[in-house]
């Protein structure tokens, strides 16, 4: 069986990572891209051997096509995900769902009448180390998850996006919305909701469009920085940091503190967690390099995505999902403009 993939967005996400591992998968074949600058299209075309359609109907309502990689910008993934939805095809989002919970709820609602699929690109919960993690936690040899922190930070859109200039979609608020915490921030709530098996319920929250300038020199219309203190449904609490303006290394660890002791996460580059048991006893594992925009490696999202739609299994990474992080990066925004304590709905 032979699952046809059309990708609609034909970004540095598509050319670095959706193209290929489809390429890898033998189960999947890509059938056609689709990008508004068709040259983006026609050069990942020539790669893999696909069509090139002029509209992005042409492959959601194509009936040889089974699935659809949504890899278009922010403020489109509710169109056009939801229209995948309603003609049946299986769909694989990126992050994040929608640039707004209300405009989200449309993709659930289309996926409650569809016959296809939906999985979210939320691929930190695919990563060994992370997988690795949550197997430590849930052993209890660490005991109780007591704080947390955890950051997600890098030079910016601009020296990872196709366009690597000023002008760049990510920093224009009317497609982005919701700048480095929509593409940096999601991520890591997306990741402390897999880890702790706990729900955010309350966040206070600051940003900033800190250093980023557009094409003319102001600020950006977006944040390029934001930090955030989260509490759970079970009373507990840490900080999570996003930034487009790390230019140094990518930073994408996070730490728990336990009552046991403490898991460092992907923040030593020769051993991915390290297990330190009240300073007495250190317990290191060598996963996997942490996936960076310098060094591109499978993310697993593509080949768990042909998984579900072969096997007719449920997600690992849900609508349910989507929208749980979506309202948290929502209410940080909402924190950090109004500069309350926002609570979260459960």
């Amino acid at each position: 069986m032979t699952i046809k993939v059309g990708i609609i967005g034909c970004g540095s996400i598509a050319k670095f990572r959706h193209a290929p591992e489809y390429n890898r998968n033998k189960n999947a074949e890509i059938a056609a891209f689709y990008d508004p600058n068709r040259e983006r299209a026609e050069a990942l075309a020539s790669i893999y051997g696909a069509k090139v359609v002029d509209d992005y109907m042409d492959i959601i309502t194509d009936p040889e096509i089974d699935a659809i990689s949504d890899c278009s910008t922010n403020e489109m993934h509710h169109i056009i995900s939801t229209l995948g939805l309603k003609n049946n095809k299986s769909v694989l989002c990126e992050k994040p769902m929608a640039t707004s919970v209300e405009n989200a709820m449309k993709i659930i609602e289309a996926k409650q009448s569809s016959k296809g699929k939906f999985l979210l690109d939320h691929n930190q919960r695919l990563t060994v180390a992370h997988r690795k993690a949550k197997a430590i936690l849930e052993s209890g040899e660490l005991g109780q998850v007591i704080s947390f922190r955890t950051t997600f930070g890098h030079k910016g859109p601009e020296y990872w996006g196709a366009d690597k200039t000023k002008n760049n979609w990510f920093f224009n608020k009317n497609r982005s919305m919701l700048g480095v915490a929509g593409d940096l921030g999601i991520h890591k709530v997306d990741l402390l909701r897999f880890l702790l098996n706990q729900e955010m319920v309350e966040v206070t929250a600051m940003e900033g469009a800190l250093n980023k300038k557009d094409e003319k020199g102001n600020p950006i219309s977006v944040s390029d920085n934001m930090a955030c203190i989260l509490k759970t449904n079970k009373g507990i609490f840490g900080s999570a940091i996003f930034s487009w303006t790390f230019y140094g290394g990518e930073d994408n660890s996070t730490m728990l503190y336990c009552e046991k002791g403490t898991m460092r996460i992907y923040d030593d580059s020769d051993h991915q967690i390290i297990i330190n048991k009240f300073g007495e006893e250190i317990i290191k594992y060598q996963t996997e390099k942490m996936q960076t925009n310098d060094n591109q490696t499978s993310t697993g999202i593509i080949d768990e995505f042909i998984d579900v739609i072969m096997n007719n299994k449920e997600p690992l990474i849900t609508e349910v999902d989507g929208i749980k992080s979506l309202m948290i990066i929502e209410s940080a925004i909402k924190s950090a403009k109004t500069g309350q304590t926002i609570m979260i709905e459960e």
